[in-house]
């Protein structure tokens, strides 16, 4: 189900901060829930006061917004896509809101960060080379190198191989992209074997680098729906996690801090970075008169 609101702002966030694991200043979200049903998702967080977080609602004077809030910017800073939903969900093929919205980030020459699970993201690829003049990042978000765990854990969004496969055409494009591997489920896809193969594979698909966050965020709300997930999913392991994490946000196992160890010396390994090398503005040279 969607239904049609009106957005009062487009853009979150101000130049002054840069977020430091994606190099962001701003943030964009052209629609409020997701489609792709990931047990995981902290945007169904109370906090967020977003009701039936599968029903879509789309912000339609968001372009409208955006063209006035970008020719109002004095500061050019990288803007975020995807921070609270999926901005290649399914629905993004018929609306083109997110593709709409990169055409006028095209015109006022601002750079992006694009963090996606969607194939469709190869769609603009046209709209990502223009921008990647100035500066362009895709990281797509891959937890797990196993397809039958991905659909378990992330049932409406495309199989992780279909998501390696996106990074190959991407980097096959010159465009700069990358993994996004988190959340690390606890018990769950917190392996060094999964760790392992999701380096590799996204090496071969051409991958420039992997930002990885270990463990798991969960508040109410989330934690709500993450426990239902667990019962319908994986039997018995709610209990786990009540008797390691109680109602703690941060979700971490012994292991963790040997996990990111072991992914950063991977990475070193096959030279991949950990960050995709974030936009930096043209320093302002002026003639001397002598």
């Amino acid at each position: 189900m969607t239904r049609l609101i009106s957005a009062k702002t487009i853009l979150g966030s101000s130049a002054s901060k840069v977020d430091p694991w994606f190099g962001t200043s701003y943030t964009i979200n052209l629609y409020r829930g997701c489609s792709h049903g990931c047990i995981y998702c902290d945007s169904r967080s109370k906090c967020y006061q977003i009701d039936n977080f599968e029903d879509i609602q789309v912000k339609q004077n968001s372009i409208e917004l955006l063209h006035k809030e970008l020719r109002s910017k004095k500061v050019r800073a990288t803007i975020g896509f995807g921070s609270m939903n999926d901005c290649y969900m399914p629905i993004e093929e018929q609306l083109q809101l997110t593709r709409q919205a990169l055409e006028i980030v095209n015109i006022h020459r601002f750079p992006i960060h694009i963090i996606t699970k969607g194939t469709l993201v190869i769609r603009d690829i046209d709209l990502l080379k223009k921008i990647s003049e100035v500066y362009a990042a895709v990281s797509v978000t891959i937890t797990t190198a196993d397809d039958k765990l991905s659909k378990v854990i992330e049932p409406n969004a495309p199989l992780s191989s279909e998501r390696f496969d996106v990074i190959k055409t991407l980097s096959d494009n010159g465009i700069n992209s990358g993994v996004t591997l988190m959340p690390v489920l606890p018990f769950i896809n917190d392996t060094r074997e999964n760790i392992e193969q999701l380096i590799h594979k996204a090496k071969e698909a051409g991958a420039s680098y992997i930002i990885a966050g270990m463990g798991l965020t969960l508040r109410e709300g989330n934690r709500e729906y993450f426990y239902k997930q667990l019962d319908k999913r994986f039997p018995g392991l709610k209990e786990k996690y009540i008797k390691a994490f109680g109602d703690k946000y941060n979700c971490y196992t012994s292991q963790t801090n040997s996990l990111y160890n072991y992914f950063k010396q991977e990475c070193r390994n096959l030279n991949l970075a950990t960050k995709p090398g974030f936009y930096s503005p043209p320093v302002n040279r002026q003639t001397s008169l002598f």
